[in-house]
């Protein structure tokens, strides 16, 4: 066994009162990307030693693990795209590859020593809030169960491959996958190929694979606005500098993250703005597609930012390519031997590669997260995902989520954000100890109001009002609840003191009236933006 998790006592911690001979932890996070090792580090770093980390697959590393396609990269520059508390001054690129990434977070596991705390192959088949023991049931796909005081999810967005809902799909003979489950033992010298998507995940493996394969047909609906990458080699002089003089490398994340942070201007606070950024697209698009034809295909009709913006110095000059075709008739179906358009074309390939993204507006599968009254959180979110700062829901008592709703970016590093909501989280445990506090739960009134000032600041966004559709929207309510509507550091500042009041406290044992709500003060006011 684990020796930070044990069979429960009921001498030592009546907290998890009904578990007796169950395993237990005091808290348990799900996921090892930069979310779950984040939360796990910062635990440590507080004293804190009661956790493990649950993780589905047998190493860590979370989205840079799982997505591994040919040319896969960030499109945020490496020095704001680590940890605070754990700078990286070998980074060879300022825009890091995926194996660095991955890389780092495995050197971020033995720097913090946190081996022990790790479960592999534990996928999350349910969390089931159990209210008179105020504690989380957890089932895994190993047959494995355990209660949890505090249940910390760090399942990102970007976990879940999405499918194209083409009529036909599952009649394809040849071979098929999805970006992220990329086939590395295929080989697709020769072959003709598909592309379905053009996406981020697309525009950095299309250039890879375009002088491989014999044909390659890309199947665009919608053309990506697209920036050139200001992606260059770190000398040796530089990772020299940065290991020698760490304060060097401090400076150099700051200016980038101030150059990044004055991108939300454009994005949130005055979208006109952004006519200036579409006019150096226009011109990257001027510069590098020759051909008329093709150039009219791949400009978008649509105002720069309303989609992500994608940066690439080689996806267009890959389109170029004689031996690549962009299709923008929509597709009628798939059948065995390729795809059809709706100009009846049939375009017979011998490989498809979707390039459709993530199911970002619904991040758990049905029955993975029940609270009280067996809510299930799949239902809470019928209208569009929310939460109280993108961590806390009303009727989840002790459930935190790193990267929940309305905490990306279009603009900066991730990494940020999610720091900002660790320490968040820590707040919310430290006040809990304070308190004696069984379990918290974030009042309706105080997450519904601070996702109403959210969602009107959004309303005014470019994401709102450039004129399309994409990923950052929910489907069912129109709403964008992806997005964070402003400033980092004022995301930072309204994460850096939890407040208790904001919250209803359970406690297991009460004088009188055991199991209700402890009435506090009135709740705080958090701006978004």
């Amino acid at each position: 066994m684990n020796a930070r998790t044990r069979s429960f006592d009921p001498a030592g911690d009546d907290r998890l009162g009904g578990t007796i001979g169950m395993e237990a932890v005091d808290i348990a996070i799900i996921g090892t990307g930069f979310a779950g090792l984040g939360m796990a580090i910062r635990l440590l770093q507080t004293g804190r030693t009661r956790f493990a980390v649950f993780e589905k697959a047998d190493t860590v590393g979370g989205t840079w693990r799982d997505n591994h396609y040919p040319g896969c990269a960030c499109d945020v520059q490496s020095h704001v795209y680590s940890f605070s508390f754990a700078p990286n001054p070998r980074w060879t690129r300022m825009f890091a590859p995926q194996p660095e990434i991955r890389a780092y977070l495995d050197h971020c596991v033995a720097r913090f020593r946190l081996a022990p705390y790790l479960r592999f192959g534990h996928e999350l088949t349910s969390a089931t809030y159990d209210e008179a023991a105020h504690c989380w049931r957890l089932v895994f796909a190993n047959g494995k169960r355990l209660a949890a005081r505090v249940l910390i999810s760090g399942m990102g967005g970007l976990s879940r491959a999405a499918l194209p809902a083409i009529a036909g799909i599952e009649t394809f003979a040849g071979k098929a996958f999805h970006s992220q489950h990329w086939d590395h033992g295929y080989a697709l010298e020769g072959k003709r190929v598909a592309v379905i998507g053009t996406g981020a995940s697309a525009i950095q493996f299309v250039p890879q694979i375009a002088p491989r394969v014999a044909r390659l047909a890309l199947f665009q609906r919608t053309p990506p606005w697209i920036m050139p990458k200001p992606d260059r080699a770190l000398s040796k002089f530089e990772q020299w500098m940065f290991r020698a003089l760490p304060s060097t490398q401090k400076l150099a994340r700051a200016g980038l993250y101030w150059m990044l942070e004055s991108r939300v201007l454009g994005f949130a606070i005055h979208p006109s703005l952004m006519k200036n950024v579409q006019k150096l697209a226009l011109r990257h698009i001027r510069h590098q597609v020759p051909d008329p034809a093709l150039r009219a295909a791949v400009t978008p009709d649509y105002t720069i930012g309303c989609k992500r913006v994608l940066i690439s110095n080689d996806y267009y000059p890959a389109l170029s390519r004689k031996n690549v075709s962009v299709v923008t008739a929509p597709i009628e179906r798939v059948n065995a031997s390729g795809v059809v358009t709706a100009d009846g074309v049939h375009h017979e390939v011998d490989c498809l590669i979707y390039g459709t993204g993530f199911q970002v507006a619904d991040p758990f599968p049905p029955g993975t997260v029940v609270g009280r009254g067996g809510a299930d959180i799949v239902e809470t979110w019928r209208n569009g995902a929310h939460a109280y700062l993108g961590t806390a829901l009303p009727g989840y008592p002790n459930f935190f989520m790193i990267v929940g709703p309305n905490t990306g970016l279009g603009h900066n590093s991730m990494v940020f954000m999610i720091e900002s909501q660790i320490e968040y989280i820590l707040g919310a445990l430290d006040a809990m100890q304070r308190d004696r506090a069984d379990a918290i739960e974030v009042r309706p009134h105080v997450e519904a109001r601070y996702n109403e000032r959210i969602q009107k600041k959004l309303e005014r966004a470019i994401w709102s009002v450039g004129g399309c559709k994409s990923w950052y929207l929910d489907p069912r309510s129109g709403k964008n609840t992806t997005l964070w509507p402003g400033f980092t550091w004022r995301f930072r500042q309204a994460t850096a003191h939890f407040s208790l009041a904001d919250y209803q406290v359970y406690r297991v044992r009460q004088p009188e009236h055991a199991q209700a709500p402890v009435a506090v003060a009135a709740p705080s006011t958090i701006e978004p933006a």
